[in-house]
């Protein structure tokens, strides 16, 4: 393979890995936005902290989140 195209092949690699990470960080920025990570973090806490107990749903994390936010209101500006 002659030099020139060695180069070409590595700048189109080096772009399909670019847009690669493009993606893995939108990816991770829309399920921050959405609260979807959050699951799977509790998720990972829990079975650390509770390796035996069953893990909740996502409804009834869901369900168990709110009813905390209701029962410990926090102070806000709007």
């Amino acid at each position: 393979m002659a030099r020139g195209a060695r180069w070409v092949r590595a700048r189109a690699v080096q772009g399909v890995a670019r847009g690669a990470r493009w993606v893995r960080a939108v990816r991770w920025y829309l399920r921050e936005l959405t609260g979807e990570a959050e699951y799977d973090r509790y998720c990972e806490r829990h079975r650390r902290h509770h390796p035996l107990a069953p893990i909740p749903t996502r409804r009834e994390y869901q369900t168990l989140r709110s009813r905390h936010r209701e029962e410990h209101p926090q102070s806000r500006c709007c």
